[in-house]
């Protein structure tokens, strides 16, 4: 009978690496985010071809742009094959790719962020945040900072993973479920934070320009998902500490701790320099309030003194920007990293050197957008998909699930969150609209699904390096390895955060300043 059971344990090992094999494999074949949509738009072209000669149109109550009223709308498909629409792709190329929103919003914070990450900064205050952690608290502090990293991009892969591993050994706990603990927060917890991060202006930039398919003047604003993350940080925080503690951490192996150091706290100049940002992080705080809060504030709108539709909230890429910029800067200044206004700049020019990438995807993710925007087929899609998602009465909560689901599994192949945001929402937002479901929502249910299940997907750019730091500690372990390790967050993740969602969609909560749950269905 033992040995049976032991060959019934081995045949599921057998299994479960033959699955994450065939997910690697196929991942792997998968081509070039950028040459992703290369491919889709090649597709685009051909199938609005078809559908333009077959005669496809949709009909529907909308918004009439010529006459600016609400009415019965008829939309053709486009021939992108036609005469007027070659010379129209070919003298738009430039401008699809300056005009996407994208592009401006992360080149202006990340002139912040690079400031922020290039002095020092972020890495210091992580460093001494995690130096004075207490025993008990010191899994929900390494979760919850490595969700609160998320704000200055990849500062938390490459600084607080690796010090969640050095902080667990300190304190005699296994070095692993530290690293898993990090990573779990980071990566995991990537569209969770108490402030808006640099993801936030981008992905509401992508859902601005699919919500006004069907409402030109729709803006998504940057903090539209805030109160949901906001709450989603302490609920992340709560389930990767219990998964740490209660399933990860008692199925670790042994450690030999006899090479476990302690937890190096700052050096004298990052001390001063961590003051120095604190006192200008402090004042520059106070200054905005002045400018925001009296009822005639500078910022306020001001015809009516409004804050939510003000020129604070019109200028807060802007605003986001000097908050990093202004503590980066001072934090130099007191830790001599920082001599004169060329230090400055370089730290700028090599913040935006790291986004080539970035811009050759978006180059391509805008030419994308543009062709489906102009064949008509993304409304096409949506007023179809809409009424057919209506007469089979699949819609509301259990629709939105479905998608949360789909996104999660989706993010396992193609893992570069903004590449997916750029091929899903021209589809899901308008025809989610037409189902009476705001695009915030629509926003929101695809970061959930995006972000749970980034922490086992082998093809994200930063689990390599996860990989890598597993090795330094166990010898053996591989990418099966890790997976095997983070699929259990990944699980209470997207089962939690499904929870959460499902009880604020019954209680019709706003997902953020001006953000509501629903659309007016058209």
């Amino acid at each position: 009978m033992e040995k049976i059971g032991v060959k019934q344990k081995s045949e599921k090992k057998g299994f479960i690496a033959r699955a994450l094999d065939r997910v690697e494999r196929v991942g792997n074949g998968l081509p070039d985010p950028a040459t992703l949509f290369i491919l889709l738009a090649l597709i685009t072209i051909v199938t609005s071809f078809i559908c333009a000669q077959a005669g496809v149109s949709v009909t529907y109550e909308g918004y009439n742009s010529a006459t600016g009223k609400i009415e019965e709308v008829t939309v053709n498909a486009v021939n992108l094959l036609a005469p007027d629409s070659i010379r129209h792709m070919v003298t738009t190329v430039v401008s699809n790719f300056t005009s996407f929103f994208a592009l401006g919003t992360v080149f202006t914070i990340i002139l912040g962020v690079g400031v922020a990450e290039g002095t020092g900064f972020m890495a210091a205050l992580l460093k001494k945040v995690v130096a004075v952690t207490p025993r008990k608290a010191v899994t929900a502090v390494v979760v919850f900072l490595g969700i609160m990293s998320n704000i200055a991009s990849s500062t938390g892969y490459v600084v607080l993973v690796p010090l969640g591993a050095i902080l667990f050994m300190a304190f005699k706990r296994h070095p692993i479920a530290g690293l898993a603990a990090a990573f779990a927060g980071v990566s995991g917890g990537w569209s969770a934070n108490l402030l808006i991060g640099t993801n936030d202006p981008m992905f509401a930039g992508m859902s601005t320009q699919a919500a006004q398919m069907i409402d030109p003047n729709y803006a998504v604003m940057p903090i539209a998902n805030w109160y949901y993350m906001f709450v989603s940080t302490f609920l992340i925080t709560i389930i990767g500490t219990l998964v740490t503690e209660k399933l990860i951490e008692p199925r670790l192996a042994p450690f030999d701790f006899s090479s476990a150091g302690i937890v190096q706290d700052i050096s004298v100049d990052e001390k001063r320099g961590i003051r120095f940002a604190g006192i200008s992080a402090l004042v520059y705080i106070a200054v905005m309030l002045l400018l925001i809060l009296p009822q005639n504030a500078l910022l306020r709108n001001p015809e009516t003194g409004d804050i939510l539709k003000s020129p604070f909230m019109s200028g807060i890429i802007f605003f986001m920007m000097l908050l990093f910029l202004i503590p980066g800067v001072f934090y130099g200044i007191g830790a001599r990293v920082i001599k004169n206004d060329k230090d400055v700049i370089a730290l700028m020019n090599k913040a935006i050197s790291g986004l080539s990438s970035f811009m050759v995807l978006i180059f391509f993710a805008a030419q994308f957008t543009a062709c489906f925007n102009y064949s008509n087929l993304g409304t096409i899609i949506s007023v179809s998909g809409a009424n057919f998602l209506k007469s089979v009465g699949f819609v509301g909560l259990p629709l939105i699930i479905c998608f949360i689901v789909l996104t999660a599994f989706i993010n396992i192949f193609i893992a570069v969150d903004s590449a997916k945001w750029a091929i899903m929402a021209p589809i899901f937002v308008p025809m989610f609209m037409r189902l009476g479901l705001s695009p915030e929502l629509t926003q929101v249910a695809y970061r959930i699904g995006d972000s749970s299940t980034n922490i086992i997907a082998p093809l994200m750019p930063f689990f390599v390096l996860t990989v890598a730091f597993f090795q330094k500690y166990d010898k053996k372990a591989g990418i099966g390895s890790v997976i095997s390790t983070m699929l259990p967050y990944s699980i209470c993740f997207l089962l939690g955060w499904i929870v959460l969602f499902i009880g604020w969609y019954l209680l019709g909560l706003p997902l953020g300043p001006g953000a509501p749950l629903f659309y007016p269905a058209v």
